[in-house]
């Protein structure tokens, strides 16, 4: 899974014109293409200011942007109204632009920033929910909210180098503290309005606040990370005792008053699992499908296709099933079998786990040249979830490195529990969060000369997922399971996860599911451990539409290359193939098509 800072875009999404060039993307200097570049300038310049993490994730938070650096976004109902104004006049002015004159990566480029700021202007005329978009209804859940990512934020993208970089450490406690209130009183609006999270939900965000809040000051991570760093760098000063005294004076209550609204609440809330229970739920639905999804596809239809895929990708699994012999019990069950091959619940085994981790993402990437004409040359590190987080986090997820690449791509493992991570499932988990999978994918997008800004920093859930999942099929045509059916059967059993998911998700949100008629289809059906099932039903109640993402971009990625592959008989090469999709950056899936098709007519086929 890719985190969600860099799946969805932001409120003002633009960009910076490209400089330099690729041959397949040459950008046009004048006329419609240079008023489309030049509103990339304006826009993207405007973003930078008001989201100054982005420059930090992005790593341009020196020089010109130094500035930036001390700073949190700001998320009062007056910055949240200029935010959805801005989006709506920055559509109008790219409509202005005579989308028919532009060829090539500009009319992608257009089509992509055109596809972001619809979506989220619809999000913000329609919803009020959570400050306005789509996607994700409750300000404050178990994984949305900034407790539960800004001190990952500050541990991990925030550098510190010098006493200037300590100094804005300190300022961005005090900002997330600030940050927290405006939550509250977001949650506040949202609660009288009725978008009150279901009780479970309340429940699980209750346990996390609640182990950040009772953690002793000189062991909480947001202390800890700027003592031990500024020791490392031999910056003098007494940094521990300063971030305790914004902690203890800012950050800690204004978590607790988040603790306080949650705890008034929760007698309130209902069991209700989907968003249809909210004023406007269904259409609330349908434009997060669309958002996250970036296709046309309804529920009914995201509904059959999911029951259809299950029959189908067990029907292959109990195929390999048998080729070792089990051939007892439903496919859930005999996964269930495997399941209980784990790695021991104790730190030394968990740090086994990530160095084995390591050492296949290795022999992972040596195998990546005969598949792809470019490669990534940022670093790629695998590293435990948080243990103040991993209660409500996914079971893995992706950090993009930075443009300058100094600041390596994470992939998070959650460890919660070993018996949520089977041996059999970890080569296809490293596969889909790492290589060929999230790492491969946006570290070229991040390197890929031409590209403007814009479409490095807007990120398509249906593109990024959808290219993870058709990674873990190219796997299995890489040969990384050839000798290890149990690995293959982990691979499938991922697929079907991602098939379960259209299930649930439009189950629970359109049909009205209940929490635990999800968890039980999903347990049964894949030989789960409950605990696991019930986290990832968690996580699409308040992320509604973007599981469903997976699944409908692998089907985009594999019609693409039977496409080419037809069109182009003997001349289709898989690696310009995977060069021509992934060097054009993130894109919605039907833009991602029309990429294809230029590259096929490039190729001198027909599209």
């Amino acid at each position: 899974m890719l985190n969600r800072r860099h799946m969805m875009f932001a409120t003002a999404a633009a960009g910076f014109a490209a400089t330099g060039g690729m041959p397949t993307m040459a950008l046009a200097q004048g006329g419609e293409a240079a008023k489309m570049n030049a509103f990339f300038d304006v826009a993207m310049a405007k973003l930078l200011r008001q989201a100054p993490e982005l420059a930090t994730s992005l790593g341009l938070d020196k020089d010109d942007l130094a500035w930036t650096k001390g700073l949190l976004s700001d998320r009062s109902f007056e910055a949240i109204a200029a935010g959805a104004a801005q989006t709506s006049a920055q559509l109008a002015e790219l409509r202005s632009i005579d989308r028919k004159a532009l060829k090539g990566m500009d009319a992608v480029n257009y089509d992509t920033v055109e596809f972001t700021l619809a979506v989220q202007d619809e999000g913000n005329r329609k919803f009020t929910y959570a400050g306005g978009g789509s996607g994700a209804p409750y300000v404050l859940s178990q994984l949305t909210g900034s407790y539960q990512s800004m001190p990952d934020f500050l541990d991990t993208q925030h550098s510190i180098e010098t006493k200037a970089d300590a100094d804005a450490y300190l300022q961005r406690m005090e900002g997330f503290a600030r940050l927290m209130d405006q939550e509250t009183l977001i949650a506040k609006r949202d609660i009288e309005g009725g978008v009150i999270p279901p009780d479970f939900i309340i429940d699980k965000a209750l346990v996390q606040m609640k182990a950040f809040a009772d953690t002793p000051t000189a062991d909480a991570p947001l202390v800890k990370s700027v003592a031990r760093r500024t020791a490392e760098k031999k910056i003098a000063g007494d940094w521990a005792g300063e971030a305790s005294k914004v902690y203890e004076n800012s950050v800690l209550p204004a978590l607790k008053r988040q603790i306080a609204l949650l705890e008034s609440v929760r007698s309130k809330a209902t069991h209700d699992a989907g968003v249809w229970r909210l004023k406007d739920g269904a259409d609330y639905y349908a434009v997060s499908l669309k958002n996250y999804t970036t296709s046309t596809i309804g529920p009914d239809e995201i509904h059959q296709l999911g029951l259809d895929l299950v029959k189908s990708i067990s029907a292959e699994a109990d195929k390999i099933f048998k080729t070792m012999g089990m051939s007892k019990g439903t496919v859930g069950e005999r996964m269930a079998e495997l399941g209980k091959d784990v790695y021991d619940n104790t730190d030394p085994a968990k740090e086994q786990l990530i160095a084995d981790l390591n050492t296949k993402a290795k022999w992972i990437e040596k195998q990546l040249p005969a598949y792809f004409g470019q490669l990534p040359k940022a670093p790629l590190e695998i590293r435990r979830v948080p243990k103040a987080i991993e209660a409500g986090a996914p079971g893995g997820y992706y950090n993009s490195p930075s443009l300058d690449g100094k600041r390596p791509g994470i992939y998070w493992i959650n460890l919660r529990d070993t018996k949520e991570q089977a041996k059999y499932t970890l080569t296809t988990l490293t596969v889909h969060e790492g290589v060929p999978g999230h790492h491969l994918q946006l570290s070229l997008s991040n390197e890929a000369q031409g590209l403007p800004l814009i479409r490095k920093v807007i990120g398509f859930s249906g593109y990024a997922e959808g290219w993870a999942l058709y990674s873990e099929q190219l796997a299995v045509e890489m040969g990384i399971y050839k000798t290890d059916p149990r690995g293959h059967i982990g691979m499938l059993h991922d697929a079907l996860f991602r098939a379960v998911r259209l299930v649930v998700d439009s189950g629970m949100h359109h049909k009205k599911w209940s929490r635990e008629q999800a968890v039980k289809y999903m347990a049964e059906t894949m030989g789960d451990e409950e605990s696991g099932s019930v986290t990832e039903i968690e996580r699409y109640v308040v992320w509604p539409g973007q599981a469903c993402s997976y699944m409908i971009g692998k089907i985009t990625w594999l019609r693409a290359r039977a496409k080419a592959q037809k069109a182009l008989g003997k001349k289709f090469d898989l690696r310009q193939f995977h060069d021509a999709g992934l060097l054009s950056g993130m894109t919605p899936l039907t833009t991602l098509e029309r990429v294809i098709d230029d590259y096929i007519v490039s190729k001198g086929g027909k599209a």
